[in-house]
């Protein structure tokens, strides 16, 4: 069985494919001035789109989104039509790390959660170009909060995303990549367990069922069952942080 499609099956229905909220998309949009309709913002790694809509609800501006999935694409499609935004929502199929627009095409780049599939560093240098002079870049990133763990934890966000690391870090990866910080905030506990790991949890038992309990469908809930327990015990060190910065 293939992953890619238990994944897809998994998430297509949610609303958020990462930790996030309406209030911490608000946020980190707060910290960027100058938004109005000319202004050109590009979601890169959409998913089905909450924090896309969320982005348009509360700018003038004219956003694409892109998502390497049709599937989630099909879903903000559709949310796009239900909320009269499809005329400033350009969805596309495509690459993160395969962009094809031409340079300095957009005045924001936007990406909740999805920046660790390409890696931060590579995400930060490869996207730069696309970014006008002095435009602005809003990320969310798993960060540690703290300079030591315990070894569980550790050893766990080593195996699974090698490039966590703390905060000051992060800020330093950012300057080296050719902006400057602007701001930066840490994702809350509702951003996680309310808007994330309990939606999906709820569904686990109807989704092994879809699948007849097959072995493949039981290690990736086993799996995503440990990424939310390793949270609810661990959240006092990690956490999503969203970094905004702008081009140097």
């Amino acid at each position: 069985m293939d992953l890619l499609e238990l994944i897809v099956e998994y998430h297509k229905d949610s609303e958020r494919q990462g930790p996030g909220s309406v209030e911490t998309t608000l946020k980190a949009l707060s910290y960027i001035p100058h938004l109005n309709e000319k202004t050109k913002i590009i979601d890169i790694g959409c998913g089905t789109g909450g924090q896309t809509i969320t982005l348009a609800k509360n700018t003038v501006s004219q956003i694409t989104a892109i998502d390497l999935l049709p599937q989630f694409l099909e879903k903000l499609t559709k949310k796009a039509e239900e909320n009269n935004l499809k005329d400033r929502i350009t969805v596309k199929e495509m690459s993160m790390d395969r962009l094809t627009f031409e340079e300095e095409s957009f005045d924001v780049i936007w990406s909740e959660g999805a920046i660790y599939n390409i890696g931060f560093e590579n995400g930060l240098s490869l996207w730069r170009k696309y970014l006008k002079n002095n435009g602005y870049i809003a990320v969310s990133e798993i960060s540690w909060l703290t300079d030591n763990r315990p070894e569980e934890i550790e050893s766990y966000w080593a195996n699974e995303y090698s490039e966590i690391d703390t905060i000051k870090n992060k800020l330093s990866v950012i300057k080296r990549c050719g902006y400057n910080n602007v701001a930066h905030f840490i994702l809350d506990s509702r951003c996680w367990m309310e808007n994330y790991y309990h939606p999906l949890l709820e569904k686990a038992e109807d989704f092994l069922k879809k699948y007849n309990y097959a072995p493949d469908a039981k290690k990736f809930i086993e799996e995503f069952i440990i990424e939310a327990d390793m949270y609810d015990r661990f959240k006092n060190y990690y956490s999503y942080v969203f970094y905004i910065a702008e081009k140097r």
